[in-house]
């Protein structure tokens, strides 16, 4: 296998997939009635015009819109290449501008601050939970739309929802999850699963150190540094589970973790999330403590969870579910490539990046006129039917993302 050929083949594809399938479809979905995005579509393609708008669904979008136009800055893409496929950079840069006005007019809550769960088809509060996950991706949003416009006002305002995590949403152990519009703790529905009902979860701590993250790359500032290398040590010292190689997911109030479950795609993501974060820190005691464990991660991931093609969903109590989750493969192809990149000895893992990637293409992607990608498939690629194509939690963040990841690290190689 020629390495430099097989890389730049993938991102050559995967360019024309985020031009050509992603970026239209999601545009399509675009709401210039009332904001946003229309929050539902079903699997025979059928857009719910009335459906509820999820924040974490608005921020997702204006998050991948940004960082579209900054692919566009970095010259990833060209004007050509968005006029080939029917529309403008600009465009690209309105449909970015939209999801903030968005975000800014509807879901950022003005009387209590923070940011809502969800809105009514009208941009109403509907959901007017405050959790902290949510704030995270609001935080993500607002903080790439900055990088990309220089929209002080944007930046203000993720500074000010970064306060109110901090202010509002921790105990001295670490973050609380589920709160009332006013800031009263609730229950913790939205992000348990498997039977539990979660004080604190992996899936939030590591969201929000994703969203730090893109925080401390705009701005440098201090408070943010000090809270991803707490993040970075609470991870290390109380999620991370040496003796199985992985993350645990769900906890009691003190960080204990109270369920058997290993989330394949979750550890995939945090590998590379925080050598990403690593990076960015440029803090050496810090790589010395985490990049380890960032690696058994991707090992232990590809040694029992990747079959070759593509990356089974989650283990509970020894029960594999061997669902393809759309998420789940974007993810671990990205997470692959991140661990070839970090040991070139690995060629494993840049062939099981290469391969999820013709899976994806082969299975994944719907190619029926007018969708996007399937939210499930089974092992040999069979679609579920009844999942939706788009719902609250369904958006191009993930498969976006992917995208823009491998055309980035495809040219820095070619350099």
């Amino acid at each position: 296998m020629n390495n430099l050929t097989e890389i730049q083949k993938m991102s050559e594809e995967m360019k024309e997939h985020l031009l050509g399938k992603i970026i239209p479809f999601w545009r399509n979905l675009r709401d210039d009635e009332r904001g946003g995005w229309c929050g539902y579509m079903s699997y025979e393609l059928d857009i719910d015009k009335e459906a509820s708008k999820g924040c974490i669904l608005n921020s997702r979008i204006t998050w991948f819109f940004a960082n579209v136009v900054l692919c566009i800055r970095e010259g990833l893409i060209t004007e050509e290449d968005c006029q080939t496929h029917g529309y403008t950079a600009e465009d690209v840069r309105r449909e970015a501008r939209h999801g903030y006005q968005f975000l800014k007019e509807h879901c950022l809550d003005k009387e209590n601050g923070g940011i809502y769960w969800s809105l009514h088809a009208d941009g109403t509060p509907e959901d007017t939970t405050k959790h902290t996950y949510n704030q995270a991706f609001c935080i993500y949003a607002l903080s790439s739309y900055y990088e990309a416009f220089e929209d002080e006002e944007a930046l203000k305002t993720a500074f000010q929802l970064f306060e109110l995590i901090e202010e509002k949403f921790t105990d001295s152990v670490g973050y609380l999850e589920a709160f009332t519009v006013d800031f009263k703790p609730e229950s913790n529905e939205k992000l348990s699963e498997n039977g539990v009902m979660a004080a604190k979860t992996m899936n939030t701590l590591l969201h929000v150190f994703e969203a730090y993250t893109q925080l401390y790359k705009i701005s440098g500032n201090a408070k943010v540094d000090e809270r991803l290398k707490w993040i970075l040590d609470t991870f290390a010292d109380k999620l991370y589970n040496a003796d199985k190689h992985r993350q645990d997911v769900f906890f009691d109030e003190n960080y204990h973790s109270i369920i058997d479950l290993h989330s394949y795609g979750h550890d995939i993501e945090t590998a590379w999330l925080i050598d990403r974060g690593l990076e960015i820190l440029s803090d050496k005691i810090y790589s010395e403590k985490l990049s380890p464990i960032t690696g058994d991660l991707t090992e232990q991931i590809y040694k029992i969870a990747f079959n070759g093609h593509s990356l089974a969903n989650e283990c509970e109590r020894g029960v594999v579910n061997t669902h393809r989750i759309w998420w789940v493969q974007a993810e671990a192809v990205i997470g692959f490539f991140n661990g070839w990149q970090k040991n070139k000895d690995r060629k494993e893992y840049l062939e099981a990046a290469l391969e999820e990637w013709e899976f994806i293409k082969e299975y994944v992607v719907d190619k029926r006129e007018g969708s996007e990608w399937f939210w499930e498939v089974d092992e040999d690629g069979k679609p579920y039917p009844g999942r939706p194509v788009v719902e609250p939690w369904k958006c191009p963040y993930h498969n976006g993302r992917m995208c823009m990841e491998i055309m980035k690290r495809a040219e820095e190689i070619q350099r």
